[in-house]
Order: structure tokens, then C-alpha cells, then sequence
């Protein structure tokens, strides 16, 4: 019997001690490493209380019951588990560097950073997401040493100007490969129009849905891409799932934004009507007998000698039109909202979201919206079987401008066009609709359209079989980009563009792209023992694309209102086309580690094959060896406590650019003109039938380094990059027929030094600062370009540049102004180069080299770090200087003649002109009632040095305490500035400097400034 009780009496207290040990309570800790708190890292509980928490500022807090396990897991440490006891509090310390064991995708697989042998630069997600931007690839510039980032129009939508270490050809594309998720992409400007605002397909990705980009450089790392590696590889990397309970993020941000910079400010009214009459006095007063002061009575005696629909002067005194600002919209919104969610269990994980941008241009009549939706999920089918499919949609709009060319139409172009003096609205404040010049921007906002809408779906499915043959495994991978493009253009018959004997304007387009992407792989790895380990990878990729596009247009429209081609009763253009092209390649790479890590060596192999090119010319064999040593794991390091880490590596290879038009191997006849009403043919391609890869062959040098527990970090290298068999545009004699023909032709080198540096000053539990930057240098010359019959060098050259042997690629070559002279206020060049003889006459001057290019020589980005007890502050900066930039529209605004001060719309730089004799150090001649010829010169040359303050972070992340007690598990306030400060080298530099890498200026949107309000709550 009490044998029995005691039985009974054991059960009882155990089941009591069960039911408190698996009582839920709150525990929670600091999670570090060596160098003081860990920010983000995974925390999962297993047991009875499931969760899982993702720490982001070196703290956590739980729920979890005696018994459970926590795993805390970080990329590049060694994972830690616990074992939930009686304490209510775990401190949990994390070996292994974060600096040196990070891993580093590199896209067809990933790397630990002490093992890559190559130079990569990885952004991580926290300094990608809530960052206010439409495409992703803007966060890039000033993060990394030697990438040179311009925005073609600060447009919200448009395109990007990216070049990787320089330019690597003379006429075929610079733009680097885009990759995500390990399969490469098309990126390209999807818009219909090259007079319109550009559009950049990039521009669908949300930015909150990325966990990586990764901007591989040399060979070693792009090697892998073959013949689309020459110009760089930027890979980016999607979030996915994460085990444990569900957990929720949502992020919010709203801010104001307008132009970074106002641009070179305009003639006020009487300011050109007094260098109207001062022009007719310079040109007239001396043969008719008259001073300055009877130059309005000699103009209004003779109209006919001058037109008499050329101004309308303030005579009157009416108040002048200030365009610049009707044409703003001032402090125009920007939003950004974004919820996501991620959980599963150990045999699945799903990452999903949500999300939505707007934000409207700095301009009247533009804007740009995007809704998009993510899908990851990854399924163990068994231990052996994986299932990963990672989807997205999107759907953008914009509502685009007339930009890049003279379309008076834009509301850029109407400060620098329109006369102050022409009202912007009627006595009864209506728009004034017919005005004595140009067409009212406010009626064309109001009443044309340029509409831009884009569908983006991506779907990236794969399955991966763990092979019965020990550390083999297989993947299988199809990809579906699918892209529809849809563009809308109205001009109304009232006034613009579309008045006149067309009556109304019209033109739709509409385009789709499929691209698919097959790829099987093997994986392999060895180890021939401990000390030597081998992983093989074997892989077939096939990529597709097709490409339908079909446009039509028409004027006469039935009525104002009517915008789509029903209404118009003169169709004028009814066109369509299909084109296609292929890439097959075969890759193979070996990676070598020896000693844990002590020495790395890789080979990359790739053939691969293109459409563009003729059936016997298709396949090219690209490949890369590169080799690393971590000399701090040498015996005699290995106990140091001054270097941390120390790595030599170094690495050559030879990648391809096949950037150029398809079909241009083959002599084509066009059949689309149009003979009096009849089809015809005309010859449209010269063709080559030995047109074959364009090849660069990178070496590049390197030191990483870590120092004082790695509160000294950074890396130093040396790259040249020599690009052969150049894909040239040839110029051809005229009486081929043609301009031009393909071919591969040509050298060309860029080289310099990189060096990136961080400075962890000062690492404690409540207070930290670190300091980091980096600087790159870039020299480019042309090497070799083809010869003519005689064996002379066939150069391209324009009125401002040149590409010549010995000198950058396009480098400025034009006439070089001499100033003015005194005496009668010509203005002056140099017969054949600075220090030579002067001349009045523009047509002896000979183009002289003025010395650079648009290409930066120096680039740099600083950033520095400040957080106290969960306050923050982040800045950085991006520096681009050694180069020059054009004034493109010089000839409209900075002439002496009656393009300024009668057809068009003068700059106040103009005013410092010659006016009699003896002025000296003038910058302009005197005035003349002339219209002169283009005239091209070294006078609005620029130095393009400039500095911008790219972003400015003030936040606070609020304790454990605090959000706990409101039942959420993190929450995120901020406030970030972009662009709020910008400096500029020459004065004379009024436009934005951020201009794409042709080096002129245009009346493009330029960069905004910004300032954004931001929350992040995690639950």
C-alpha cells in the first residue's frame, strides 16, 4: 500500500514539475560577438513554445517554457544552442568574424569572404530597404569602390547610368549583367519612346524584398557569366523564409522631395530687352547714326528687318512671369508602404509581401506608382528533395515627360525657352492657351498625356536532389521573366505639339517580352582530408527571349477630349515586329581550399554561345584562375592580437560583351519603306559574317585586412582590365551606301586602385561609432582602332570629342575659346590649341584635345555610424572628380545673338559681356541682332568635380521593455534626408552634375532632395 502511494505520490510530482517546467515565461539576453553587440540575429525557439524572433539591435526578448531550445543563428557564425533553465536571462556570445566569415552570394552559388578570391562588394538588406527610391540600383552609389552610378533623370521610373571600373567598349553597351536569384536578367530601358522619359525595368523590384546586392568586379568573380561579365555583374538576392513562428514586418514611409539643385538662373524680362536693343545698337548704330538710346526707335521704325512676332517687350511694366516656379511641384510626396511575412517549420519556410510606392516628380504632369507582391516558399519534399520557387509581380506607372532633346513641350524646357514677359494665365485666370512663342506647360499638362504602364512577373522555380553518391546533388532551375509594356502619347489640337495641321496627335504602343532560363547543375564536393577540401560544379543554362512589339498612331482627332486612335480620322502608322535570340553556355568551376581555409585557389570555365553572332563565329571560351592566401592563419599570425585578418589574393581571367543589335552579322535588306504608297526595300545592315565576341582580360590584385579585433578594416587593389577585338562601329565611306559597319576591331585599357577602409572607434553595449569609405581611381586609354586603306587610324570623331589612339574614349576634342577681345568684343579662339596665334574667325580654329573625358578619374563614398542606447545616425557621401562635362544647350541660352535675346530664353551669365572698348575678362562678346551658326567650343567645358550628401538617418529603435509592453516585438522610428547638400567645383557649373556618362548636360529632372519620415514595426 505504500509502495503504491509513493508510486502515485512520484507521478503527481512529476507531473507537477511537467506542467511548471512547461509553464511559458519571458526570457531575455544580449547576443555579441568579440566586437560588442550582434545586430540581426535569428533566434528560433524549439519545444514546447515555438517562435521565432530575429534581433536586431544585440538584445532579445521571448516567450519559451524549461526545456525548449533556443538556436541563435547568424550568416558566417558558428550557430549557438541553449537550453532553457531556471534563469530568465541568457547571454549568448557568438564566435567566429562576422568580417571574415560572411557569406557573399556571388549567384550561381555563394562563398564564405575569407574564400572568395575575387573583388565583390555585398549590400546587405538593412542598407538597402526603407530607402526612398523607385529603382533599387541607386542605393549602389558611393557603396561601392570603382562603381560609377548617374541617374538619367531624376524622373521617378527612370533609367540608371552604371559603369563598373570604367568603360570597357568604344560603341557596344557598358551596362553591367543584372542577376537575381541566380539567374541573369534583362534590365534594359523598356520604354517606347527615346524622347519621353525613360523607363527602367529595374524599376519594378521593391527594394524591401531584397536581402542582397552583390557587385561582383574582376574576373575571378564574373568569370562565371562568360561572355555578359566584361562590364561587371550586379547580383541581387530576394528575401526567404525563415523557420518559426510567423512573424510579421510592415514599414511605412512618407516624405517631400524636390530638386537637388534649381539650375543657372534666367534673363529677367528687361534684362533681354535691354541686350535685345544693345544687340541692334552693336550691329546697327554705327552704319545708321544712332546711340544706344535711339535703338528701340530704330527697331520699332524698321519691324520687317527683324520680324514682328520675335518678343513682346515690358514695356508696359507687367509683372513677369516667374515659369521656374509654375513648373515646380513643390515638395511633391513620396510614399512607401510595405508588409511582409515569414515563418515556417523544419521541413518548410515562406517569406510573403506586400507592397506599395508613389511618388511624384518635382515637375507639373509627372509621376510614378508600383504595386508589388512577393511569393518565396521552400518545401523539403524528404531529406534528400528541396523545392524553392521564389515568385513576384508588379505593375508600374508613370506618367512621363518630353525630355532628352529640344521638345519645347517640357516643362523643363520652358524656363530657358518662354520669356518671363509671356503671361501664364488670362486676365479672367484662365491658362493662356495661345501665347506669342511657345506652348503654355500648363496646358500641356493639363491636356497631353505620356503614360507609361509596365507588368513584371517573375517566377524562379527549382528543385534540388541530394544524389544517393555521398556530397553530390543535382538542381534543376526554370525561370519566367514576362514583361508587358504598354505606352500611351496624346497631343491636343488646341496648342503644342499637336495644333496645327495635324489637329490632335496620337500614339500607342504596346510591347511583351518573354525571357525563360533553363539551368541544371551538379554539385559536388571532397574532401581528400581534413586538410584539403574540393567543390565541383558542373552547369548547362540555356536563356530565351522573344520580343513582340506593335505600335500605331494617327492626327485629325474628332474632337478635343478624344484621346484614343478611334477618335482620329487620319491614321498615319500602323507598325509591328518580332525578334528573338538565344544564349546556350556550359560552365564548370573547381574550388580549392587547403589548411582550413589557408590557401584558396578557383577555376572558372564557361563556353558559351549567341545568336548574334554567325553559326561558325557563336561560341566563345571564357575562363578566370584566381588564388588567395590567408597569411593571418599562418602559425606566426595565428596568436595575434594585432592582425585579425590578412589576405593576399590575386586573380585573371577573360569575360565577353556581346552588348550590340542583333543581326548585325548579316547583310540585311530593310522592307519597310514606303515608295509613293507602295512597299519597298532599301539595304539596312552592311553585315560581317566573322562578327565575334568582344573579350576583356582583367587582372586584379588584392590585400584584405583586419586589425585591433577588426576595429581596422578594409581592402586595397589593382585592377587592369584590357579590352580586345573591340565590337566597333567602323565608320565607312559614303559611297558604300552605309555609315558604318561592325566589326571586331580595336584595344582599349582602363586600370587604377581601389581601396575601402572601415573604422570601428569606439564598440560598447551603449555606445558605438564607426567611420568607413572608400576611393577608386579609373584611367582609360585607347589602345588600337581600325585603319583605312593607306594604314591610317580611323578615328570617330564629333564637334566636342574624339576617339584616338593614346588618349580616354571619347575624350573632348574641340576648338579652344581665347577669351574676348577688348578692343571690339569678338570673341577669340585659338588657331591650333592654347599658346598658339588667336583668331576672330571660328572656322580656322582647329580641334585641339582639351584634355579627359566624362569619365571620373576619382570616385569616392564615405559613410559614418553613431548609435546610443537605441538612437542612431547614419551619413554618406559619394565624390566623383578628374573629369570634365559639356554645356549641351549653350547654343540656346549662352549665345550673343538673337537665339538668346529674341527667339529664346536667355541665362544671367550672359550679362558678363563686353559692352565698349577696353572691358576686359569677359566671359561673353558683344551682342549682335544676328542669328549665328552652331558653334562648338571649349568655353562651357566644365570641370565636373562634385560632392553630394547622399543620405542622411537619424532613428531610434525602441528597447525590448518598451515594445513588449505594447505586444510587438521590434518597432523602428526615423527620419531620412537625401541628397540635402551638393557641391559643385566650377562655378560656371550650373546644371546638376550627376549627369549619365556621355559628360553633357541636359534639361532632364534632376536628382531630388529629400526628406522622408519612416516606422518599422515587427510583430
Amino acid at each position: 500500500m505504500k509502495t503504491k502511494f509513493n508510486g502515485i505520490l512520484t507521478l503527481l510530482l512529476a507531473l507537477m514539475v511537467q506542467i511548471s517546467f512547461a509553464q511559458e515565461k519571458t526570457i531575455s539576453g544580449t547576443v555579441s560577438d568579440e566586437t560588442g553587440p550582434l545586430p540581426g540575429v535569428n533566434v528560433i525557439v524549439k519545444g514546447t513554445t515555438n517562435g521565432t524572433q530575429t534581433d536586431f539591435d544585440g538584445k532579445f526578448t521571448l516567450k519559451a517554457s524549461v526545456g525548449d531550445v533556443i538556436v541563435f543563428s547568424y550568416v558566417g557564425m558558428n550557430t549557438v544552442e541553449r537550453t532553457v533553465g531556471t534563469s530568465n536571462t541568457i547571454d549568448v556570445t557568438m564566435t567566429g568574424s562576422n568580417l571574415l566569415e560572411e557569406v557573399v552570394i556571388l549567384g550561381y552559388g555563394s562563398q564564405r569572404k575569407t574564400e572568395i578570391t575575387g573583388s565583390t562588394v555585398q549590400i546587405k538588406s538593412e542598407e538597402i530597404e526603407q530607402v526612398p527610391v523607385a529603382s533599387v540600383d541607386a542605393v549602389l552609389q558611393g557603396k561601392v569602390a570603382g562603381l560609377v552610378f548617374n541617374g538619367d533623370s531624376g524622373t521617378p521610373g527612370s533609367t540608371s547610368d552604371i559603369r563598373i571600373r570604367g568603360v570597357s567598349s568604344i560603341t557596344a553597351g557598358n551596362e553591367p549583367l543584372y542577376v537575381i536569384d541566380g539567374v541573369p536578367m534583362t534590365n534594359d530601358n523598356v520604354s517606347a519612346t527615346s524622347s519621353g522619359s525613360s523607363f527602367s525595368a529595374l524599376a519594378s523590384i521593391n527594394s524591401a524584398s531584397i536581402e542582397s546586392i552583390t557587385v561582383l568586379k574582376d574576373a575571378s568573380a564574373t568569370a562565371a557569366y562568360g561572355a555578359r561579365g566584361a562590364n561587371g555583374v550586379i547580383v541581387i538576392t530576394t528575401k526567404s523564409g525563415k523557420s518559426g513562428k510567423t512573424t510579421f514586418n510592415f514599414s511605412s514611409s512618407y516624405g517631400f522631395q524636390n530638386d537637388a539643385t534649381d539650375g543657372p538662373d534666367v534673363l529677367t524680362g528687361a534684362e533681354r530687352e535691354m541686350l535685345f536693343y544693345e544687340a541692334i545698337y552693336n550691329t546697327y548704330g554705327e552704319t545708321y547714326g544712332f546711340n544706344k538710346d535711339g535703338a528701340q526707335a530704330f527697331y520699332e521704325s524698321n519691324p520687317n528687318a527683324f520680324g514682328t512676332d520675335y518678343v513682346v517687350w515690358n514695356a508696359n511694366g507687367r509683372q513677369e512671369t516667374d515659369w521656374q516656379k509654375l513648373i515646380t511641384n513643390e515638395d511633391a510626396p513620396v510614399q512607401e508602404y510595405n508588409i511582409s511575412a515569414t515563418g515556417g517549420d523544419e521541413t518548410y519556410n515562406f517569406y510573403t509581401a506586400l507592397g506599395y510606392f508613389k511618388q511624384e516628380a518635382t515637375v507639373i504632369g509627372a509621376d510614378f506608382d508600383r504595386i508589388t507582391g512577393n511569393v518565396n516558399f521552400s518545401k523539403d519534399f524528404t531529406d534528400k528533395i528541396k523545392f524553392t520557387t521564389r515568385n513576384s509581380a508588379s505593375h508600374s506607372f508613370q506618367d512621363g515627360l518630353l525630355e532628352n532633346s529640344a521638345y519645347f513641350s517640357s516643362p523643363r524646357a520652358v524656363k530657358y525657352f518662354n520669356p518671363s514677359i509671356e503671361p501664364a494665365y488670362t486676365d479672367d485666370g484662365e491658362i493662356n492657351i495661345f501665347g506669342t512663342s511657345l506652348p503654355n506647360p500648363l496646358w500641356i499638362a493639363q491636356e497631353d498625356i505620356d503614360e507609361s504602364k509596365f507588368t513584371r512577373i517573375l517566377s524562379n522555380n527549382s528543385l534540388n536532389w541530394e544524389t544517393p553518391i555521398e556530397n553530390l546533388s543535382f538542381t534543376s532551375r526554370i525561370n519566367i521573366d514576362y514583361q508587358v509594356y504598354n505606352y500611351k502619347r496624346y497631343r491636343n489640337p488646341v496648342r503644342g505639339d499637336g495644333d496645327g495641321e495635324t489637329n490632335g496627335y496620337g500614339w500607342q504602343a504596346h510591347s511583351n517580352n518573354a525571357i525563360y532560363v533553363f539551368q541544371n547543375s551538379l554539385d559536388y564536393s571532397y574532401e581528400l582530408n581534413e586538410d584539403h577540401k574540393f567543390d565541383f560544379k558542373v552547369l548547362q543554362e540555356w536563356q530565351k527571349s522573344r520580343y513582340y512589339y506593335l505600335e500605331a498612331d494617327g492626327d485629325n482627332f474628332a474632337d478635343t477630349g478624344l484621346t484614343n486612335l478611334a477618335s482620329a480620322g487620319n491614321p498615319t502608322t500602323a507598325n509591328s515586329y518580332f525578334n528573338d535570340w538565344a544564349v546556350a553556355s556550359y560552365l564548370g568551376t573547381v574550388h580549392y581550399t587547403a589548411f582550413d581555409s589557408k590557401y584558396v585557389l578557383d577555376a572558372t570555365y564557361r563556353r558559351e554561345g549567341s545568336s548574334r553572332f554567325a553559326k561558325d563565329k557563336r561560341w566563345g571560351d571564357f575562363w578566370s584562375v584566381g588564388a588567395a592566401w590567408n597569411i593571418h592563419k599562418e602559425n606566426f599570425l595565428a596568436d595575434s592580437d594585432f592582425v585579425n585578418n590578412l589576405k593576399l589574393r590575386a586573380s585573371y581571367g577573360v569575360t565577353g560583351n556581346a552588348n550590340i543589335s542583333l543581326n548585325q552579322y548579316q547583310a540585311l535588306f530593310s522592307f519597310g519603306s514606303d515608295y509613293a504608297g507602295e512597299g519597298a526595300t532599301s539595304p539596312s545592315t552592311f553585315g560581317n559574317n566573322d562578327l565575334s565576341w568582344e573579350t576583356s582580360h582583367t587582372l586584379d590584385l588584392g590585400l584584405d585586412f583586419g586589425l585591433f579585433q577588426n576595429k581596422i578594416s578594409g581592402s586595397f587593389g589593382y585592377f587592369r582590365r584590357e579590352s580586345k577585338d573591340l565590337l566597333l562601329n567602323v565608320p565607312l565611306s559614303r559611297t558604300t551606301g552605309f555609315t558604318s559597319q561592325t566589326r571586331n576591331i580595336g584595344r582599349m585599357e582602363n586600370k587604377g586602385f581601389e581601396l575601402e577602409m572601415n573604422f570601428n572607434i569606439v564598440q560598447s553595449e551603449d555606445f558605438n561609432l564607426s567611420l568607413g569609405g572608400n576611393v577608386a581611381t579609373t584611367k582609360n586609354e585607347v589602345l588600337e582602332l581600325a585603319k583605312d586603306g593607306n594604314g591610317e587610324e580611323i578615328n570617330i570623331t564629333s564637334s566636342t570629342t574624339r576617339v584616338e589612339t593614346g588618349h580616354p574614349v571619347y575624350g573632348w576634342y574641340m576648338r579652344e575659346w581665347a577669351g574676348v577681345d577688348p578692343t571690339n568684343g569678338d570673341e577669340l579662339w585659338y588657331v591650333e590649341g592654347k599658346g598658339t596665334e588667336t583668331t576672330n574667325d571660328y572656322n580656322q580654329a582647329k580641334q585641339v584635345w582639351m584634355g579627359g573625358s566624362a569619365i571620373p578619374k576619382v570616385t569616392a563614398g564615405m559613410n559614418i555610424h553613431v548609435d546610443f542606447k537605441g538612437f542612431f545616425l547614419d551619413a554618406n557621401g559619394y565624390y566623383a572628380g578628374g573629369h570634365k562635362v559639356y554645356e549641351d544647350w549653350a547654343r540656346y541660352t549662352n549665345g550673343t545673338d538673337f537665339f538668346t535675346t529674341a527667339y529664346y530664353q536667355g541665362v544671367d551669365a550672359v550679362l558678363d559681356r563686353w559692352q565698349q572698348p577696353g572691358d576686359t575678362g569677359t566671359r561673353f562678346g558683344r551682342f549682335r541682332a544676328t542669328t549665328d551658326p552652331w558653334r562648338l567650343h571649349s568655353k562651357f567645358l566644365y570641370a565636373g568635380d562634385y560632392f553630394r550628401l547622399k543620405n542622411l538617418t537619424f532613428g531610434h529603435d525602441f528597447n525590448s521593455d518598451i515594445v513588449e509592453s505594447i505586444g510587438i516585438d521590434g518597432l523602428r522610428l526615423f527620419v531620412r534626408g537625401t541628397n540635402l547638400y551638393t557641391w559643385v567645383k566650377d562655378d560656371l557649373l550650373k546644371y546638376d552634375p550627376e549627369i549619365d556618362s556621355g559628360g553633357f548636360t541636359s534639361l532632364t529632372t534632376p536628382p531630388v532632395k529629400s526628406i522622408i519620415f519612416g516606422i518599422n514595426i515587427k510583430f
